[in-house]
């Protein structure tokens, strides 16, 4: 594999790329070689979030699931926070129980993401996914210990590019999400970025993979 792609919500089945393809409880395609599965806030149903842990808890006993996620707190939607703290919580403490990285969606929430880790006691690493803010709150990130993804905006927005360069290589992780461009549009801006070549880009995401999920696919 040449290309990670951290968090991807279509399954594009190229040779040279690894997708951690974004499942869902209850829309569970069996096909698709590595995925993380987790209840978004979005998609919450409270009276359905014991089935759906159920189903994610069988899930990652599967050794082509490499992640919890993506999974977190939004501030911006009608859900209630409380309810999607409880939520949020179960799951870290599934991807604790069984050694699985987390795929985290984070907005306006950040502070509570950080408190939960630590009152949880969570060691699993825990990557947040579709970085756009800046870098202060990145130096945050990292001091607790989190992994950072970048994609989306990154493409979309030049002044994020003080923020990555100023993330440690073994600290970040590439992505597309929803957007049309396929990873490697991504990788090459992110060289660009760091002034380091391509190869270098996929050196050190190959490093970062191996370190997050132990196992050396890429």
């Amino acid at each position: 594999m040449k290309f990670f792609n951290f968090h991807t919500h279509k399954f594009t089945n190229h040779v040279d790329v690894l997708e951690l393809v974004n499942q869902y409880p209850q829309e569970f395609d069996a096909t698709i070689p590595f995925y993380s599965i987790g209840i978004h806030p979005w998609y919450i149903v409270e009276d359905r979030v014991e089935t759906d842990l159920a189903i994610i808890e069988s899930k990652l006993q599967e050794k082509n699931c490499l992640a919890v996620g993506e999974c977190g707190l939004d501030k911006r939607i009608e859900i209630p926070l409380e309810l999607q703290q409880l939520v949020f919580e179960k799951q870290l403490l599934l991807a604790q129980k069984y050694n699985k990285a987390v795929v985290i969606h984070c907005v306006a929430a950040f502070q509570e993401v950080i408190d939960t880790k630590k009152r949880l006691n969570i060691s699993v690493p825990m990557i947040i996914h579709g970085y756009s803010k800046n870098t202060q709150l990145a130096k945050q990130l990292l001091d607790n210990g989190f992994y950072i993804s970048f994609g989306k905006y990154l493409l979309r927005n030049p002044e994020l590019e003080s923020v990555f360069t100023s993330i440690p290589n073994n600290r970040f992780f590439l992505e597309t999400d929803t957007v049309e461009e396929n990873i490697d549009a991504v990788y090459n801006l992110a060289a660009k970025y760091k002034g380091v070549n391509l190869e270098e880009i996929q050196k050190q995401i190959s490093s970062n993979f191996q370190a997050v999920f132990k196992t050396d696919l890429i």
